[in-house]
This record gives C-alpha cells, structure tokens and sequence, in this order.
C-alpha cells in the first residue's frame, strides 16, 4: 500500500501559501506539530457550527448530538490504537496526559499499588523529551522515591546492559519515549517491559513521535499507560490522550476533580463515575477530540504502515543527502535502521539558531535548540542541534530543498 505525496499535500491548505519572497513552503518541523487536512480543520468547525453543546449534560438534541460525535471520536481513537473505549480518556495535551498519571500516583493511598515511598524507584532514559521527565523527577521529590535512568550511548541508542541494576525490585514506574523526538531512535520497548513487568513495575509509554508515523497497537507493546497528542498526529491543537489498561485505570486515583467525573456527592463525600469519565473533570475539549478522530480516521485511510514505509524510504535519502555535506555532525543513528524521520545535527562551528534563521530565508522550516531535552544534548555533548523532521507530506524535493539551503548557510556564513 502506498500513497501519493502529491495528492497528500493538497488536503493540506497550509502548502497553498507562500513565504519569505513567494518561496515555497518546505515544512520540516512535524516533530514539533503537524499540518492540519482540511478533513480535520472540517470537522471541528463542523462541531461548533451545527452541533455545539455541553457533551454530557443536558437531555437536548444538541447534547446528544455533541456527546455522540464525542464519544464517536473516542471510538475512532481507540482502533486507531488498539484499545477499549473505555481505556481511552481525553486531555489538553501528552504532557498532561503523563502528568496524569504521575500526580495521581503522588495522590494514592498507602496500600493503593500505586503508592510510592522512599524505598521505591521510577526509572526514566537520559533521552526523554521534558514532558517525560519532569512530572517523574516531581514525583520523586514528593515521595522520596530514588529516581534512576537509563544512559544514551554514543550509537544515540539506549545502553541496556544495566537494565537489571536499573530495573529492579524496588521500581514502581519505568517511563520511557517510544522514539526519540531528537534522535530518531526506536526504542527496544520488549526488552524494558519485559524487565518491568517482572519486578512487577508498570511501564509508561510517551507514544508522541511513534503513533502518528507508524502502526501502534497497545496490546501488542505491553505496555501499561500510553500518552500521545492530537497536534503532532495531523490533529487539532489542546487535545491529547491517555491510554491506560483498564484494571490500572479503575485503581488509579483522580488527577483532577469536579464535574462530570462524580458518581455520588454529600457536602463531605463523593464517589467517581466509571472510567473513562473518572479522569475527564469538567466539560471537555469537545471539538478537538472530535478534529482528533478525523485526524486518526485520514491517517488510517492512507495506511499507518505505508505512512510508515514512505518515512523510512524519505529518511534513507536525507541520511545520505545531509551526512555528504562537509562539516554535518548527524547527532543520531547513523544507519536508517529502527529510527524514525527525524534528522538532528550539526554543521562545522555555525550555531543552530543561525541556521534555523537562513534556512529560513530560504522557506526552509525546522527547529533549533535542545528541542525539550536538555539532559540528551549534554549527553551528546551538543549545546543544541538543527532538527529536520519529515511526515507524510514531505518528498525528496523537501530534503533537496533543505540540502540547498545548508550548502547556502556554509557560504553565507564563510565556511568552507
């Protein structure tokens, strides 16, 4: 199966529009969000102007038409990932989807298996992007519980061979990124929820730069909570979610509480309604997770493993294109193998933000700087590096483009 680029970016209105002079458009920084299809920019204006309501709430023909186009996009969305319903609960972003999960810990009651103490641990990688690291570190320092990590070596993939010294009996949480928003790199996820789970850990996974580029299925991974968001899936921006295994959610506390996620309530008591309700307090982001579904619905009709197939074929030729230029540092893996289309790098002793800043002038778009990693970048001894992330959208044209642009930044700049 396989698909037209071309055809592609014409449900995308964004490349109609020119930049910098009447340049074209050459957009390489999907790492950070994704371009919207009209299919998606359709459907949530859809919602506010036909069918707008307290999804819910209310016994009113346009409440049951919101909470059914609501609750139709979490249908959308769990076979997008191979979930239950039930087990997909709707937030503003990934971040809080992890945050969820990490401050609903913190709020678990001694005896809850979720309850930490400072005989435990939480193991995170030293390649996490912030959104995965911080709320642990937080947590850690709320609950005295040690936190460990696993190094990156400098092949940019995770060194594994501590694992049973890191992963250990005391570990409750091992978080981890599926693919590196900097790297690239693929992670070996069977071996890590193979470890956790025999010291009886639950395994947190930030699916942010692997669900909208490849094939994900929550059962096959193993792992035991999942977080990605809407905005870099093709999406709409404010919507994010948090897959969990339904025995875990059903004994995991509340993040947030209030409306819509009660049960029962006395002027001292209240009891929560069922998930995924229990994790979805006050009225939700109705018309994003509506744009979420038919974001999830175009990437399924074009093929999540042809999406997956033309990003390993572009990635391949980016690889060659940019490594042959004279002084480029690729700062990930080298071979185009278990990495995603994400190429990061440096070039000779120019800094990223001025190249972001003539690749630019060039209607070159990427992103410059850490990228959310700062613990990474000191590991692979960078102060910051240029990214260029590719997506369905992109071709060869795209990576020419760039290329073009860097050997244009090496004159502009006086190197070589």
């Amino acid at each position: 199966m396989s698909f037209s680029v071309a055809q592609v970016r014409k449900d995308f209105p964004i490349f109609e529009r020119t930049i910098r002079d009447g340049k074209r458009l050459v957009y390489l920084d999907s790492g950070a969000t994704a371009q919207k299809p009209w299919a998606v920019i359709n459907a949530e204006s859809d919602f506010y102007s036909k069918h707008n309501a307290a999804v819910h709430r209310g016994a009113h023909q346009l409440a049951e038409e919101a909470t059914d186009a609501y609750e139709g996009a979490r249908e959308i969305v769990a076979q997008f990932i191979g979930a239950q319903e039930s087990e997909v609960i709707f937030t503003k972003s990934a971040t809080e989807s992890i945050n969820l999960v990490a401050y609903a810990m913190g709020n678990a009651e001694a005896g809850n298996r979720f309850a930490l103490s400072p005989s435990d641990s939480i193991v995170v990688t030293e390649m996490e992007h912030h959104a995965n690291l911080i709320p642990w570190q937080q947590l850690a320092k709320r609950t005295g519980a040690q936190l460990k990590w696993f190094k990156v070596g400098q092949d940019s993939r995770l060194d594994l061979s501590n694992i049973d010294e890191i992963i250990t009996s005391q570990t409750k949480v091992v978080a981890v990124t599926h693919q590196s928003n900097v790297l690239g790199t693929i992670n070996p996820l069977e071996a890590i929820v193979k470890r956790a789970h025999e010291v009886g850990a639950v395994v947190v996974l930030d699916a942010c730069q692997s669900v909208p580029h490849m094939s994900v299925d929550v059962v096959a991974l193993g792992v035991d909570f999942l977080a990605f968001s809407g905005h870099k899936a093709v999406g709409p921006t404010g919507v994010g979610v948090l897959w969990g295994k339904a025995e875990l959610l059903d004994e995991l506390p509340p993040f947030l509480t209030g409306g819509s996620m009660i049960e029962n309530v006395t002027m001292t008591t209240a009891t929560w309604a069922p998930v995924p309700q229990k994790f979805e307090a006050g009225v939700p982001n109705m018309a994003q997770a509506v744009g979420l579904g038919a974001a999830c619905k175009y990437l399924s009709e074009l093929g999540m493993d042809a999406v997956r197939a033309h990003e390993i074929e572009l990635t391949g030729y980016a690889l060659e294109k940019i490594s042959a230029i004279e002084g480029i540092r690729i700062v990930g893996p080298l071979e185009n193998v278990s990495r995603g289309a994400t190429v990061s790098f440096t070039l000779a002793d120019i800094h990223p933000h001025d190249i972001g800043q003539y690749v630019d002038s060039q209607g070159v778009a990427v992103r410059t700087g850490h990228h959310c990693a700062w613990p990474l970048a000191r590991a692979m001894n960078v102060p910051a590096t240029t990214r260029a992330s590719f997506y369905l959208y992109n071709d060869e044209q795209d990576v020419d483009a760039l290329v073009a642009a860097l050997l244009g930044a090496q004159k502009y700049f006086g190197r070589f």
